[in-house]
């Protein structure tokens, strides 16, 4: 557990308040598919794919959960259901470990870097421009000093509530008047921080999916834009996902992984659902690193997926 030592007894509490929903509803179902079963077999692992299944980890990935299980019960001939929490823990872990690269220390940029150019993307509604102003609260928290710019200028309350963020968090955000050319607006916002010397410069971006080549051209028109001022910006392309809904918010990623290079993932809204599953398939399937993961609604709920502490919550205590 290289990183515990940043996580602290408040994180943890977080993280197990916030995936309690998913955690009882996911136990609940376990118990159900071994009732009156001592040794996990055909039958166990077919209820056990269900379970899995409906807890929206993907049917990929359960597939592949459920073959390795099926690998670690021919190798240890005899497996009972006691030890399958204890078996399913680690398999999911070492599946998030091949898909995801290191876990991050926590909020922080490369030094290299300057300004450290991120660029979020994602559908209206799923608490994309809530994650920005709470990454500019951590990184500033961190010691950085943290540029905003709203060019999701198709919607009069994003630049509205962006500039609340920075209001709250007492960063500076950039914006242009309504219907304003996105582009334009990053152009604006990475000027001023390379004027200013920031660290970080975070860039909001409209969440149309209706008409996929228009958000292809202008994600791509917002990073030509960009790199005029910063010759390798973006540095990453976040995008935000809202974990309550389920299946949909595996769509969402396919849809945006298709218009952009999508480099890192945050999950929202994990607190309220029992869906919280759709971390581990999400990260499987997409092979892009899940970096956040919002937990509720303080600013300290965003925190940064640590593979290890999210299993832990799942499938620790009960274990």
């Amino acid at each position: 557990m290289g990183f515990f030592s940043f996580f602290s007894k408040e994180k943890k509490e977080t993280l197990d308040k916030g995936l309690s929903k998913t955690k009882e509803s996911v136990f609940s179902k376990i118990a159900r598919a071994v009732a009156g079963k001592s040794k996990v077999d055909d039958e166990v692992l077919d209820n056990l794919e269900e379970v899995l299944i409906t807890s929206d980890v993907g049917v990929e990935t359960t597939l592949n959960i459920i073959k390795r299980i099926e690998k670690r019960a021919a190798a240890d001939k005899y497996v009972n259901t006691q030890e399958l929490n204890l078996i399913l823990r680690d398999e999911i872990a070492a599946l998030l470990t091949e898909n995801n690269s290191d876990d991050v220390a926590d909020f922080d940029v490369p030094t290299t870097r300057k300004p450290y150019v991120i660029m979020v993307v994602g559908v209206n509604g799923v608490g994309k421009t809530t994650t920005i102003g709470k990454l500019a609260y951590q990184f500033k928290k961190a010691g950085k000093s943290v540029y905003l710019g709203a060019a999701d200028t198709f919607r009069a309350a994003a630049v509205e509530q962006l500039m609340i963020w920075g209001e709250r968090v007492e960063v500076p955000v950039v914006k242009q008047k309504m219907g304003a050319d996105p582009a334009s607006v990053a152009y604006d916002t990475l000027s001023s921080a390379v004027a200013n010397n920031a660290d970080v410069v975070i860039i909001d971006t409209a969440g149309r999916l209706h008409n996929k080549v228009g958000l292809m051209n202008e994600l791509t028109k917002i990073k030509n834009v960009m790199k005029k001022v910063v010759p390798d910006a973006p540095d990453e392309v976040l995008l935000v996902l809202d974990g309550s809904t389920g299946q949909n918010a595996f769509e969402q990623a396919k849809q945006f992984t298709l218009a952009t290079e999508v480099t890192a993932m945050a999950i929202t809204k994990l607190d309220g659902t029992a869906k919280g599953g759709v971390v581990i398939g999400i990260s499987d399937q997409f092979k892009i690193p899940v970096k956040y993961i919002g937990l509720g609604e303080g600013m300290e709920d965003l925190q940064v997926f640590r593979k290890n502490e999210f299993v832990d919550s799942l499938f620790g205590e009960n274990a």
